[in-house]
C-alpha cells in the first residue's frame, strides 16, 4: 500500500540509543509522501544523554516533519474523536512503553495518542527497543502480539551475549511495516536476527 497522503502519528519513547536508526526511517516516510504527527513522551523532551540533546532532537523532528511536537496528554487527546491519524508508530517504543500500552495505563502524550487510535479501531505500529523484552516484559509483548490492530516492526535479539533479554525492533523496516498493518496485516516473519537483512 502507498502511504502518499497518509497521516502518520509518530511517537517516540526514551530508548535514546536507537534515536539515530528512527529518525532516517521518518525521513523516509516523509519522502513517501505522508504526512508525520510527531508526538514524545516526557522523557523525550527532557533528557539530555550521549546520544544526544533533547533540544537537537526536537530540532530535527520539527524539520523533518513540518509540524509542531505533541508533548502533552491535553494536547494528544483531540487525535481520539478527530480521527486525525491513518495509522500511529511508536518507534522506539521502550520497555515501560509497551508494560503501559498492554495493562491500559495512559500516563504520556504517547500513550494517549495511542489510547485515541485505539479508540477508533486503527492501526498502531510497535518497533521495540527493551532490554527486558525476553525477561518480565515478555509476557506483555505477548498480549500486544494478540492483540487486535497492534502490529510489531520486526524484532531481534540485539546483543545476546552481553544483554540475553533484550530485543529491538529492525527500524529500517518500519516503512514496510506501516504498509501491511494498513492491509490489516503483518509483515512477517516477526521474530528476525537483529543485524541481518531479510532475504
Amino acid at each position: 500500500m502507498n502511504l502518499k497522503g497518509k497521516t502518520i502519528g509518530f511517537g517516540l519513547t526514551g530508548s535514546h540509543c536507537t534515536f539515530s536508526e528512527v529518525i532516517p526511517e521518518i525521513e523516509k516516510l516523509v519522502n513517501e509522501g505522508a504526512k508525520i504527527i510527531p508526538i514524545v513522551s516526557h522523557t523525550v523532551m527532557t533528557t539530555d544523554t550521549r546520544f544526544g540533546k533533547s533540544e537537537d532532537w526536537q530540532g530535527k523532528l520539527k524539520e523533518i516533519s513540518g509540524h509542531e511536537i505533541i508533548s502533552s496528554i491535553v494536547d494528544a487527546e483531540p487525535l481520539g474523536p478527530s480521527k486525525g491519524l491513518d495509522i500511529m508508530v511508536i518507534a522506539p517504543c521502550t520497555g515501560n512503553t509497551t508494560s503501559k500500552l498492554a495493562n491500559a495505563i495512559t500516563d504520556s502524550p504517547v500513550l494517549m495518542a495511542a489510547k485515541a487510535q485505539m479508540r477508533n479501531l486503527r492501526p498502531i505500529v510497535l518497533a521495540i527497543s527493551t532490554n527486558d523484552g525476553l525477561g518480565l516484559n515478555a509476557a506483555n509483548i505477548a498480549k500486544l502480539l494478540a492483540a487486535k490492530h497492534i502490529y510489531f516492526v520486526p524484532f531481534g535479539q540485539d546483543a545476546p551475549n552481553k544483554k540475553p533479554n533484550s530485543l529491538v525492533s529492525r527500524m529500517e523496516l518500519i516503512k514496510e511495516t506501516c504498509e501491511k498493518a494498513l492491509e490489516g496485516k503483518q509483515l512477517q516473519p516477526v521474530i528476525v536476527e537483529k543485524f541481518k537483512y531479510m532475504n
